[in-house]
């Protein structure tokens, strides 16, 4: 916790820019009969019966001293969706970067060993030394900036029913242009100091 409170207390470096990453998943739900459309005094109308067609991966990826994000909707998240994530992370989005610091969640996927299952070897090796990984603690998911993001995310944009994954994808990337225009900055306030009183219950008792 401390670790991962101390990188976002860190200034603003672009050759070490601090991006905290999370995932979660979004449910595609189809209509079963046409909605009713709206008009004057009276609302659409959405059938209560509707038709599953999956479910659909979501990657966040935020920056958050200069309110920069980028989403990926895919089929599934495995070692190698996690890895390709990170290729185009260091290679596209932050290729003038020296390293990125990494915020994210210890899940079984999130570590170097994806890297090498992924790609070839001098590939893998290339990538991990760009990479300044800082987990957060098991059960510790609020100190991960992207969890925030990602809330934000389902709040305005993923608030419906959205039947397939190329549907999510494009109200998806129409949402991150809109948010990445408005340079939406998350400015973090919990620190070290105040962890050591607030949350004293955590720490050993000496």
């Amino acid at each position: 916790m401390e670790d991962v409170l101390e990188v976002y207390h860190l200034p603003y470096d672009p050759e070490y820019p601090v991006v905290c990453m999370d995932e979660s998943s979004k449910q595609l739900i189809g209509e079963a009969r046409e909605p009713i459309p709206g008009k004057p005094g009276r609302v659409r109308r959405i059938d209560d019966e509707y038709v599953r067609n999956g479910v659909a991966e979501i990657f966040m990826e935020v920056e958050p001293l200069s309110g920069r994000r980028h989403v990926a909707v895919t089929d599934r998240r495995t070692r190698k969706d996690w890895a390709e994530q990170i290729r185009q992370m260091l290679d596209i989005r932050y290729p003038q970067a020296r390293k990125v610091r990494l915020v994210m969640d210890n899940l079984n996927t999130h570590n170097i060993a994806s890297l090498y299952e992924a790609f070839e070897p001098r590939v893998a090796r290339r990538l991990a030394e760009r990479l300044e990984i800082h987990y957060t603690p098991k059960h510790g998911s609020w100190l991960n900036m992207a969890e925030i993001e990602l809330s934000v995310l389902k709040g305005q944009c993923l608030d419906r029913r959205i039947s397939e994954t190329a549907a999510m994808q494009d109200q998806v990337a129409a949402w991150e242009k809109a948010r990445n225009n408005s340079a939406k900055k998350i400015v973090w306030q919990f620190k070290t100091s105040d962890a050591r009183i607030k949350l004293r219950h955590l720490y050993p008792k000496l």
